[in-house]
């Protein structure tokens, strides 16, 4: 999708008709805050339909039990179930590979300069859990304490985007390495703490499909379908063990090699080899054109990572496909005013609310005051302050985390904590910037 027809000014492949409809589109998906707007899109979508007329076939509708059967063996769930346990998979598998990219090549690579997005990020988990074990203690939702540790950064940078270029850099790049260490945290929380029994058997199958896969990487074999075999059956094993499956796609996301196999002094060889090839006799030998032309195809491929080369091509989906399809299947709750007083409600918005801000404002400010890290240049701690509480902007990760912990009487004062928390910290975020900033630019103060 993010193929460009030119690759200098003068030198562009020739025109079709259809790229004149899908460069167009594929500029829209490659912006990362056009995602967010879909998200909301869908959102709104699934809680119209969830307190109208339509809200019985809406939610039986995700309901609906599909799968194979196959003599005395049935694989049959609900849609639902296929949704959050399957195809989030594959979002978590991105979410694997941006944790890769950041930790090799990324923000999270040297120790100094990702001390304080971990500690932010630590403290934006910590924080949250305790404010809603405080309301809900020897409760019937305490199980729920991981629901509020989450950020969902598809709907931070469409916040960030609404405020255009005044916000500094440095703020961007902070909230996202933010988020990066937010989703390890999450991930370890769904993968030890909603873990309720162990089906070993299970276990060792995807063990030893990762295995398998680790040993493939190692020898070099670089077909799409032996991945997608080995990480179907690897979701499997895992799906059928009682560690949630979505695990999978974050284990394979961090086996893909972040490093490519062809440097740039070996490409250079390649397209000098392919240049004398070019302006010799040979071209007319329809034997020769093919191997070199595979040669240079093949160089120019493993040039790129397969990290990248996957992560291109999968982002656009997960963030305008997947997610809306999963929000969409969420999000719907009937809302009534007496929902927003229920005690989990509350115990949910005051987690995302005040313990996001709290949590990552209180250990950046330990980290700095203790040599472990500094403010980067053009963030003061009062738009820290204001990222926190955008960072409390829950949703995705947020309902994921509540159907693991809750049953069905709870979810639905859980979801309506997380949207109204969600929806009360991106308001009060965008207003608390927008102030900050322009505050700021009137004494020259921020960098733009």
């Amino acid at each position: 999708m993010e193929e460009s027809r030119c690759i200098a000014s003068d030198v562009c492949f020739p025109e079709k008709p259809i790229d004149r409809v899908m460069e167009p589109l594929a500029r829209f998906l490659h912006v990362e805050s056009a995602s967010g707007v879909v998200l909301l899109v869908f959102t709104a979508a699934a809680l119209v339909l969830a307190n109208s007329n339509f809200s019985a076939p809406f939610l039986a509708f995700w309901k609906t039990p599909l799968g194979l059967t196959a003599g005395s063996i049935e694989f049959r769930y609900p849609l639902k179930h296929w949704i959050n346990d399957g195809l989030m998979a594959i979002f978590f598998f991105v979410v694997g590979l941006e944790v890769k990219r950041e930790i090799v090549v990324g923000e999270l690579r040297d120790l100094r300069l990702a001390a304080l997005p971990i500690a932010a990020a630590l403290g934006g988990m910590l924080a949250p859990a305790m404010i809603y074990l405080y309301f809900q203690w020897g409760a019937a939702g305490q199980g729920g304490w991981g629901i509020p540790m989450a950020t969902d950064i598809a709907f931070v940078v469409g916040c960030l985007a609404l405020l255009g270029p005044r916000v500094p850099r440095s703020l961007r790049i902070l909230l996202l390495s933010l988020a990066i260490a937010d989703d390890i945290g999450a991930i370890l929380v769904i993968a030890i703490g909603y873990t309720s029994e162990l089906r070993l058997l299970s276990l060792a199958w995807g063990f030893a499909g990762i295995g398998l896969v680790i040993v493939l990487t190692r020898l070099g074999v670089r077909s799409r379908l032996v991945y997608v075999v080995a990480g179907a059956g690897i979701w499997l094993g895992f799906h059928e063990s009682g560690v949630h499956a979505t695990i999978a796609g974050v284990i394979l996301g961090l086996l893909t090699p972040a490093r490519p196999l062809v440097g740039r002094r070996l490409l250079t060889k390649f397209t000098e080899a392919l240049g004398d090839f070019l302006q010799g006799d040979s071209w007319q030998d329809p034997r020769q054109r093919r191997r070199m032309m595979l040669s240079v195809r093949r160089a120019a491929r493993e040039a790129v990572s397969p990290l990248e080369r996957v992560e291109t091509v999968l982002h656009p989906w997960v963030s305008f496909v997947i997610m809306p399809l999963f929000a969409f299947a969420n999000a719907g709750v009937p809302i009534q005013l007496s929902g927003f007083s229920d005690p989990l409600a509350v115990a949910v918005m005051a987690g995302l609310g005040m313990g996001k801000p709290i949590g990552i404002f209180l250990f950046s400010w330990l980290a700095v005051r203790f040599g472990l890290a500094r403010l980067p240049e053009g963030i003061t701690w009062g738009l820290l302050s204001a990222g926190g509480v955008l960072a409390g902007i829950g949703f995705t990760m947020s309902l994921f985390i509540a159907g693991l912990a809750l049953g069905d009487g709870m979810i639905e004062a859980a979801k309506i904590g997380i949207l109204a928390g969600s929806i009360i910290c991106a308001l009060i975020g965008v207003t608390l910037l927008r102030w900050l900033l322009a505050k700021a630019s009137v004494k020259g103060e921020v960098p733009l």
